[in-house]
Formats: C-alpha cells, structure tokens, sequence
C-alpha cells in the first residue's frame, strides 16, 4: 500500500514536470512566432505618400546618361514607375501602353522614368519586348525603391516557385538578390513634392495611362 503511494507520488511529481517543460516550450513557441510575424509586418513597404518630398536621386539609364531628379523636375512634372522586370507580363503590358501614349505625357512638359531593380543588360531586354524610349534605370544597391519606400524581399516559397517558372532572381537582379518594388507609380510637380501616386501590392492592378495623365 505504501509502495503504490510512493509511486503515485513520483508519477505526479514527474506529470507536473513534464507539463512545466511542455508549458515553457508552448510559450517560447508562441514569442518566436509572434516575433516573426512583428519582423515580418515590419519590412512589408507601405510607399511614400501624396504630399510627401520625394527623395532625390541619380543614376544611369541605358544610354549611360545620368538622371538627377533634381535636374529633371525643374523641366517639368516627372513620373517615376517601378516595375519587377522584363520577365513580368504585367509589367512589360504597363510599360508598353506607357510608350505608346507618351506623347500624351510629354505634351504635359512631363518626363517619364522606369525603375527596376534587375541588372542592366536584362533592361535591354524590357526595351526589346516594350520598344521603350524614355529612360529606365537598374536600381543598383535598390537604394531608390527603399527610398521610396516600394522594396520587399521576396520569401522563400515564392523564391521556389518563380524557379520553377524559370525565373531566377540571383540571376535577373544580380547584387539586388531576390527583392522585389511593389509595382507603384509616382508623379513629382517641379517642387519636388509628390502630387499623385498608384500603390497596390496586387501586382496584376496598375495605373492607366488616362490616370497618370490626368494627374498631371
């Protein structure tokens, strides 16, 4: 009788440790998972606002000339259009209408200028399929889509998937890696304030052309 006491003892004492060990693993789950899911929301880009300075930059286009946006607003109204790359139906379409319509947007005393995240010699490839004749630029360093608040690393399932397509994102951006600009439209007055802007994490919604001209 007091064997099978003393065994019930042990067998409880060792059920509550057991739970104890359970409990601090369940909890522990719980702050790792709550802590990616808080890193996770943070680096999501939420895009520059209508009002907002826009960040002035340089760089390259496919020609080798240098864009300042310094120098380009004080031409004339200036529309900035990121897209993910030459290997995006949706945004080769976008960038197509935009060449075919450019001279509704020029007729603005506008300028337009493409920015993409992929290497230059893939920007060759965007002008071949688009026939684009305003400038495009390969965000070395994505340093203008973080300043804009558009850039997103793309995760790792997606990563998989797009391989699968035979898209390979080492290969298409180079040093920029798998990141990706959410495919957002901005348009800068000479002031270099922003006065109009399309943002959609939906990458299949972009702005028109009647939209972006409307704005100007």
């Amino acid at each position: 009788m007091l064997l099978n006491g003393t065994i019930q003892i042990l067998f409880w004492h060792s059920s509550i440790i057991f739970e104890k060990k359970n409990m601090k693993k369940i909890v522990l789950s719980l702050i790792v998972s709550a802590f990616i899911l808080f890193a996770n929301a943070q680096v999501q880009p939420a895009g520059l606002k209508v009002n907002d300075k826009a960040p002035e930059f340089s760089a390259k286009d496919q020609n080798g000339k240098l864009i300042s946006l310094k120098e380009e607003v004080k031409k004339g109204n200036v529309v900035l259009i990121f897209y993910r790359g030459q290997w995006c139906p949706f945004c080769n379409k976008q960038l197509k209408h935009i060449e075919d319509s450019l001279s509704f947007i020029t007729s603005k005393g506008a300028s337009v200028f493409a920015i993409t995240p992929e290497q230059p010699e893939n920007v060759s490839k965007t002008i071949e399929k688009t026939k684009a004749t305003y400038s495009i630029l390969s965000d070395d360093g994505l340093k203008i889509m973080k300043a804009y608040d558009v850039a997103y690393a793309v995760d790792e399932a997606t990563i998989e998937k797009y391989k699968g397509y035979g898209i390979d994102f080492s290969k298409a951006n180079g040093n920029n890696g798998a990141s990706l600009p959410v495919p957002a439209v901005y348009i800068i007055d000479k002031k270099g304030n922003i006065i109009y802007r399309h943002f959609d994490k939906d990458y299949t919604k972009r702005a028109s052309v009647q939209e972006i001209v409307d704005h100007l």
